[in-house]
């Protein structure tokens, strides 16, 4: 059953049911006592009806629910007469059925399809031309055209001289890759360049993206069910129930005793105060740009012990940012910027668009460069106010300069050097790096206040790199170079040590995310495969959003726990004055009600969770998502 025709369904159920105790009362308030009998009845019929089918689908699975409780108590009001009764059980288990799937469908309503950043469609060479055709069309030898900005279709081999290619979705690797011709280029990469040619060398059903979406199929599978709240306690609460039933009608002789008990047994602080508790939870943590999947998931969140980080677009920012400015020439360092920034805002290289944005950022206003030559893959060459200017790699700038470049800093991990030269002398290099999210370090010390005990990196990029950036967190463990099969496995192995989250924001976490306890994706930026496959999404591209996230799990859990044990520490008080004979059916159902408003109304305070970690002043604009 989907969940579009689940979701109907139950609203379909609720309605029944609040129609059917309406229209009953209604007639018992003119005195139609037969024909208010017949309504109430034709009210519970559907809903026992749905249940009884769970039930059965229930035990199928090998799952033993309250739901046995609610169907025995509608039942049996039924068959002795009770119908008033048995309408107001009907509505009960209806309405919280209803608030669950609302609760879970509000919260996907905002994911886009696993594939959507799969392109459908290619641009072929073929007779000289060039043509649109579907991707199922593309065969191995086939020469496709991939555009900037575009995501490679297929697998394949470079046919132009050189290309640009942004591969942190796939690898983890931040910074844009420079191919030259027949080198291999992967199913899921982005044209950060030119244009270029792509030999494709494999189809798209077996090319490495379409393997990753199999991945995630995979692990969605084989990903351990998580228990809803209210299911924990369900085998003590109906073993009660039964045997005060049993023995109040063995006892009496009454059966109207055992009907009682069984209304009022009616897990509706389960059925009811759970789900009110956690939808709240729900609202609250997107009012933090929190984005979580329904209850179970956030119930989850609630009980992590380990925590897998991924390293770009997570732990870093996924953008290089300049770290460092050196000078070699007469020219001071931001005069350096100004000249390299002018000339880069005619390429739409990554690169050069964060050296634009950092003079930007420190308020320079930009010439027009004048004279623009682009060398793809190598650098630019133009004038700036009358002046000749190089901005690019060392070797091109360095073969048109007075002095040779400088390549010491090719040896530090995850550094990338350009290179500028003003009237064909050096004039200094920009030092570019992934860099790691601020207040970082205070993001994880808080993490491990609020119960996660082991905090682990998980990146596809180099070792070098990893411990680089991750140098002086504390972080437990550093798994660097991992596939996306290797990142399942490294889920699956530190289960031994409790439930585990991983967050991710590319297209190799997503096998990751759907295997973990609780997948957590960077939504802002990230790969629509690891939104769909993860069970939270951070609505805002800011890792610290996870904290508050946290809190408001934990918050929203415990008040859950509360509104259960006070209400059926209630309801089985009730159960035993109705065994004694102290309250009718419908009393037992009255009871129950005022017994559901007060847990409501204590589970509704998870509306109000503060958590103490707020979300930094640089993200104050994204509280509008």
């Amino acid at each position: 059953m989907t969940a579009p025709f689940q979701d109907r369904v139950n609203t379909a159920l609720v309605a029944i049911a609040l129609a059917g105790l309406l229209a009953g009362l209604a007639l018992s308030l003119a005195g139609l006592a037969q024909p208010a009998t017949v309504v109430w009845t034709a009210g519970v019929l559907p809903v026992l009806a749905a249940l009884l089918l769970e039930i059965a689908r229930s035990l199928r699975a090998g799952e033993v629910g309250l739901d046995i409780v609610a169907a025995l108590s509608m039942t049996a009001a039924l068959a002795f007469g009770e119908t008033l009764a048995a309408a107001v059980v009907a509505l009960m288990y209806s309405g919280g059925t209803f608030l669950e799937s609302f609760a879970e469908g509000r919260a996907r309503r905002e994911m886009s399809a696993l594939l959507a950043r799969v392109p459908r469609t290619a641009t072929r060479h073929r007779n000289g031309a060039l043509d649109e055709v579907p991707l199922e069309d593309i065969e191995p030898g086939d020469v496709l055209l991939i555009r900037q900005g575009d995501v490679a279709p297929v697998d394949g081999t470079l046919a132009s001289d050189r290309a640009v290619l942004d591969l942190s979705a796939l690898t983890g690797e931040s910074m844009p890759a420079r191919l030259e011709r027949d080198a291999e280029v992967m199913s899921g990469a982005t044209n950060a360049g030119e244009a270029f040619d792509l030999c494709a060398t494999r189809r798209a059903a077996d090319s490495t993206y379409a393997g990753i979406v199999r991945l995630v199929e995979a692990a969605q599978k084989s990903k351990a069910p998580m228990a809803r709240l209210a299911d924990r306690y369900s085998l003590a609460f109906l073993a009660i129930t039964v045997v005060l039933a049993t023995a109040a009608w063995w006892i009496t002789g009454d059966p109207i005793r055992a009907v009682a008990v069984l209304v009022v047994a009616t897990p509706c602080p389960l059925i009811l105060a759970v789900p009110v508790a956690l939808v709240a939870g729900l609202s609250r943590a997107a009012h933090f740009g929190v984005l979580i999947k329904g209850a179970k998931p956030l119930e989850a969140l609630a009980r992590i012990n380990t925590l897998i980080l991924d390293k770009t677009g997570t732990l870093t920012d996924g953008r290089p940012q300049i770290v460092a400015i050196e000078v070699h020439g007469k020219l001071a360092d931001r005069e350096v910027l100004y000249f390299a920034a002018a000339l880069d805002q005619a390429s739409k290289h990554p690169i050069a668009q964060a050296i634009v944005a950092e003079a930007r950022a420190r308020g320079m206003v930009l010439p027009v460069p004048e004279q623009i030559v682009e060398t793809p893959g190598e650098g630019v060459a133009g004038t700036v106010d009358g002046r000749r200017v190089l901005v690019g790699g060392i070797g091109f700038v360095a073969r048109q300069a007075e002095r040779p470049g400088w390549d010491h800093h090719l040896r530090e991990p995850g550094l990338v050097v350009v290179a500028v030269s003003v009237d064909g002398a050096l004039a200094g290099h920009l030092l570019l790096a992934d860099a790691l999210r601020s207040g970082t370090a205070g993001l994880l010390a808080g993490l491990r206040e609020n119960g996660i005990e082991r905090i682990l990196l998980a990146t596809g990029d180099r070792r070098a790199v990893a411990e680089a950036v991750t140098q002086g967190l504390g972080l437990d463990a550093v798994r660097s170079e991992l596939s996306p099969d290797q990142k399942v496995l490294l889920v699956l192995s530190e289960r031994k040590n409790g439930p585990v989250m991983m967050v991710g924001d590319g297209v190799n976490d997503a096998p990751a995310l759907a295997a973990a306890d609780v997948g957590v994706a960077m939504g802002a930026r990230g790969a629509a495969a690891s939104a769909e496959a993860a069970d939270v999404v951070l609505l805002v591209d800011h890792l610290d959003r996870l904290l508050p996230g946290l809190e408001v799990a934990n918050g929203a859990r415990r008040i859950a726990v509360e509104s259960v044990v006070v209400g059926i520490g209630l309801s089985i008080a009730g159960m035993v004055a109705a065994a004694f004979g102290y309250l009718t059916p419908v009393q037992g159902a009255l009871l129950q009600e005022a017994i559901d408003v007060a847990v409501i109304l204590n589970a509704l305070r998870a509306l109000r969770i503060t958590p103490r970690a707020q979300p930094s002043a640089s993200d104050a604009k994204g509280q509008s998502l």
